[in-house]
């Protein structure tokens, strides 16, 4: 497993990194004020706001959210491509 693999499961294994990522599945563009106020009022998250910018950077790091500053605010975008690496490593089979 090389290095971009293990980050990918890395940031795949905590519940909190996926519910970003679903909540930007949702919506690309969220900043982080946006999705800390969705992880509390939609998935009763307790997480600081540092906490949370902690697990968009492993997830940013994974490549699975891309930023792009827009004046003072860092506006995040889910990025699906590295997940195409865990079906190519192992692929559905057709069933009959």
């Amino acid at each position: 497993m090389d290095d971009d693999e293990s980050s990918l499961f890395f940031a795949l294994a905590d519940p909190t990194r996926r519910i970003l990522l679903d909540e930007l599945a949702e919506r690309d563009g969220q900043t982080l004020f946006e999705l800390c106020t969705r992880l509390a009022m939609e998935h009763g998250s307790t997480s600081s706001r540092q906490a949370v910018s902690q697990h968009l950077a492993v997830l940013e790091r994974a490549g699975l959210v891309l930023t792009e500053k827009r004046g003072r605010y860092k506006h995040h975008t889910f990025d699906p491509q590295p997940l195409a690496q865990i079906a190519r490593r192992w692929p559905l089979k057709e069933t009959p």
